[in-house]
């Protein structure tokens, strides 16, 4: 045998020899051969399998009584199962979660998680239930201000499939860090029910606790795009349990280019300021940055800035400026250079007559209108950001500028429906999500 060339794994196991100064090279050999034939074997694309987010709920404080806006939550869970449904941008072999306890001021306990291929309503798909573990024990204690990353977990998840996440809690826990829109249907039930295939809730609701992220070993080729944005990318004005975001719509058209598209939206998010989160400069390295594989980040955020002040929102807050925004926008672009980050921004969409029949009537007016026209000609013209998507020029009323579309309009004349969401995706094509600056 010579030296140079490997022979198969077979002919490798029938090496022998009886001198003591061979056992090394012989161990050497074995070693290498069986590492070429792992290789050898391998399915085309997963060669190199890592670990990719292929879907995130970006953590929101709890905030308090004096928000206009409920928390719709319960005010604790105590010896109850949580079961949430989330679709998955690109699939894998084997899947991981991340649960957040961002904002808690006392240990999380999970005293047992599961998960599965989530079937109807509360119920999932037989045979795919899997247990969660966590450093190999079945429940955890997470600090406060942690997250933490689950064992893999072994359950083959296809692009575009839901999964379902259930948590039971046995002690008394506040949900002090979730995600306030989920646009999905969440289960709670009484007991350690995270096994049954099927369950009969107590409750329900359509916000997410502590569940952050899902991840899949995908090919090594695998590209990340994240939407860093507020209700508008949130998903607020889409058909609930839908996956009609704008980011969903954009995940199933790159669904066959390996490309998982991840929502870092917060509805009611600001680029300058706290409130309904933190505010995106504060958050933009652990939503967006710290993504594995990213190569892009679409930022479509400003109109709350400019429109929560001397209204309900924010009655004390002082008016975003054109100057100020422009100033955040620039510190977003300068990071995500730093790390070789692609940023893409979107203008501004048309408002007017936003909300005027709640009780945040004041959200929209001319002086308003007019930071928006600045800051969207900024966008456009600056060259700064490395391309620009015009939702504004997409999605407005050509008749009526300053207003959606009727076609495209949700009924509360600031969020974008269904249809509005498909537009949005089907605007951004691949030269601008991956071209080289």
């Amino acid at each position: 045998m010579r030296l140079g060339t490997l022979p198969s794994a077979k002919s490798c196991l029938r090496i022998t020899g009886s001198s003591h100064r061979f056992t090394t090279l012989l161990l050497l050999v074995v070693v290498g051969c069986f590492a070429a034939s792992a290789r050898a074997a391998a399915p085309s694309g997963f060669d190199k399998p890592q670990w990719i987010t292929t879907w995130i709920a970006s953590p929101q404080p709890l905030w308090k009584g004096d928000f206009p806006l409920t928390t719709n939550v319960p005010f604790n869970f105590w010896n109850q199962t949580v079961r949430q449904a989330a679709r998955v941008s690109v699939g894998g072999h084997s899947v991981r979660i991340q649960l957040s306890n961002d904002y808690g001021s006392t240990p999380l306990v999970i005293g047992s998680a599961h998960i599965a291929l989530t079937g109807k309503d509360a119920g999932i798909v037989d045979g795919t239930d899997r247990s969660i573990t966590f450093g190999g024990q079945g429940s955890i204690s997470i600090p406060p201000g942690a997250p933490v990353l689950s064992d893999p977990i072994d359950l083959k998840v296809a692009a575009l499939q839901n999964v379902s996440v259930s948590l039971y809690f046995p002690e008394p826990v506040s949900p002090s860090t979730f995600h306030w829109d989920g646009r999905q249907t969440a289960y709670i039930v009484s007991g350690n029910q995270t096994a049954k295939d099927s369950i009969k809730p107590d409750a329900t609701m359509t916000t997410r606790v502590f569940l952050s992220a899902i991840q899949v070993d995908a090919p090594s080729k695998t590209r990340t795009v994240v939407a860093l944005g507020d209700s508008i990318t949130d998903g607020a004005g889409s058909t609930m349990d839908s996956n009609a975001r704008w980011p969903d719509f954009l995940a199933a058209r790159l669904v066959d280019n390996h490309v998982a598209v991840l929502n870092a939206g917060i509805s009611g998010a600001r680029l300058l300021q706290d409130k309904m989160g933190v505010n995106a400069l504060a958050r933009f390295d652990r939503d967006v940055l710290s993504q594995p594989n990213i190569e892009s980040v679409i930022v479509l955020l400003g109109i709350n800035d400019i429109s929560w002040n001397h209204m309900a929102f924010a009655p004390n807050d002082m008016p975003a400026t054109a100057q100020q925004l422009i100033a955040g926008y620039r510190q977003l672009i300068a990071r995500a250079h730093a790390r070789n980050v692609r940023i893409i921004g979107a203008t501004l969409t048309p408002f007017e007559g936003a909300l005027k029949d709640t009780p945040m009537v004041g959200y929209y007016s001319a002086e308003k209108e007019q930071v928006r026209q600045a800051v969207n000609r900024w966008i456009r013209e600056s060259g700064e950001f490395d391309a620009v998507v015009d939702f504004d020029k997409l999605l407005r009323d050509p008749t009526h500028p300053t207003r959606l579309l009727p076609a495209y309009d949700s009924g509360d004349h600031l969020h974008p429906g269904d249809i509005g969401n498909k537009a949005m995706a089907a605007a951004i094509d691949s030269d601008t999500l991956f071209n080289s600056r």
